[in-house]
């Protein structure tokens, strides 16, 4: 008796599905018992999801009603309510309703937005999605002057367009993956068949399959389960919102990704010198273009030892400043209480407080927070004394040469490791600026990307590329890539 019982109790757990707070009665379909028990069983807990029962042809539609379009599906309804079960199999076949094998396949199309109808011998996908995601619109975060004006968004089958649209080539491959074990992710990794390595592709597939973690939700969440060195600063994967520019890095002979749900689009093999390319560099003349590249390299220079050079010089090299200038710094220095290093990463500190809290907040709030703080929290410092007015126009011209970098990802490690070169120039002045600058190229030169050099064509040198990544030669000369 109590066997009886506990069986009756499991097939009804199994057979309760609730609308919101409705009892929904529901027996098994006979025929498709294996895949509809394995079905009822991952979803026996939603109350969520909803379903529509046609007794007279042994039918029932399951569907999540806020991820479908309600006008396709009321049409739908409206249409079988109409037939009869003889017609019932002819109507499905001739409508082009994908029919689905198993329950991971029924799973994907549920939860994606389809309807799921169950007869009683087959299972069949309902292709009712809503498209509710946001339209197509300029960068945020990399905006460009002479480039397109179109950005990914949130949808995959979107961003396929947008990169299909620009490369149009039956060349262009795709290979379809997913990341997690419950919650699978789809991602699609793109490459033009010719151009990218075979070895590339195998590599980046293993590593996306040996993914195991469910809680990645976005690409930049993603490229940091399968980069080579987690423990660097540096990122090793380009990622962009820009159609155009992973156009540009296929051609290039690269291998793309992207995730669904995710607005990013990820791309790799890539070098340190990619990171300072924009699009803007191919859509002016190659003397301009190569004249701001080389301003960018500069403005690292500057961001990464300016504030340095500044403490090392006012704590250990006072012969250094010209005579000029120096009446003006001891008095600029005189009311200061505190040593160069400790009033630099002071204001470099207040800096980034300065910068996140703009980020934050709303755009319009944020651009007052910066520059209203800024000009206020600075007058207030040199009038209390806590610093010099010098080191303040020395602190933003570092910050203004670190929004130089077109990169993001790359602006934020430099303005981190800038920390590093303050605190060992405030120990040994110029020779701790010299040995952090050996160290800094020591770790880029020891970083990879999909095996390859992240300095690349620096180490290993290769002079002959050296006019598509330090500069931007004529396209009339531009070679093919060896």
């Amino acid at each position: 008796m109590r066997k009886d019982r506990n069986r009756f109790l499991k097939d009804f757990k199994l057979q309760k599905l609730q609308k919101g707070n409705t009892d929904l009665k529901d027996a098994p379909i006979v025929g498709v018992d294996s895949i509809y028990q394995q079905f009822i069983s991952k979803f026996n807990s939603s109350s969520d999801l909803c379903v529509t029962e046609f007794p007279h042809l042994t039918v029932k539609i399951y569907y999540f009603s806020y991820l479908i379009n309600k006008d396709q599906y009321e049409q739908f309804l409206a249409t079988i309510r109409n037939i009869t079960l003889e017609e019932l199999q002819t109507f499905l076949n001739h409508s082009g309703f994908k029919e689905l094998s198993d329950i991971n396949s029924v799973e994907e199309a549920i939860l994606s937005g389809n309807g799921i109808l169950f007869t009683e011998k087959h299972a069949y996908e309902l292709p009712f999605i809503e498209d509710t995601g946001r339209a197509i619109a300029p960068s945020e975060t990399e905006s460009v002057i002479l480039g397109a004006h179109d950005a990914f968004v949130e949808s995959i089958d979107v961003n396929l367009s947008l990169i299909r649209k620009r490369v149009m080539s039956s060349q262009l491959k795709t290979i379809k993956l997913h990341v997690g074990n419950k919650a699978k992710r789809k991602v699609y990794l793109l490459y033009i068949e010719g151009e990218a390595s075979d070895d590339d592709i195998e590599e980046i597939k293993k590593r996306i399959l040996s993914i195991k973690n469910d809680a990645i939700v976005d690409t930049n969440m993603l490229v940091q389960y399968i980069d080579e060195h987690p423990n660097s600063p540096f990122p090793q994967f380009y990622t962009t919102e820009r159609p155009d520019v992973i156009a540009y890095k296929l051609f290039d002979g690269k291998i793309a990704g992207l995730m669904d749900n995710s607005p990013f689009a990820f791309c790799t093999p890539v070098s340190f010198f990619d990171f300072m390319e924009s699009m803007d560099d191919f859509g002016q003349r190659w003397i301009v273009s190569t004249f701001i590249k080389v301003t960018r390299y500069i403005a690292i220079l500057v961001t990464l030892i300016f504030t340095a050079f500044y403490v090392a010089v006012t704590t250990y090299h006072y012969e250094m400043i010209p005579q000029a200038l120096l009446p003006t710094l001891l008095e600029s220095r005189s009311k200061v209480p505190f040593p160069p290093v400790i009033e630099a990463l002071f204001l470099e500190f207040l800096l980034e407080l300065l910068r996140e809290a703009g980020a934050r907040l709303p755009t319009k709030v944020g651009q007052t927070i910066g520059i209203v703080g800024g000009i206020v929290i600075g007058q207030a410092a040199v009038q209390a004394g806590i610093t010099s007015n010098i080191l303040i126009i020395v602190v933003a011209a570092s910050a203004i040469a670190s929004f130089v970098v077109p990169s993001y990802l790359l602006s934020t490690s430099i303005r981190i490791v800038r920390f590093g070169f303050i605190i060992l120039s405030g120990f040994w002045g110029n020779l701790g600026i010299i040995f952090g600058m050996g160290i800094l190229i020591i770790h880029l030169s020891c970083l990879t990307n999909l095996n390859s050099p992240y300095l690349l064509p620096i180490s290993p040198m290769y002079p002959r590329f050296f006019k598509y990544s330090l500069i931007r030669g004529p396209f009339k000369k531009k070679a093919e890539r060896g």
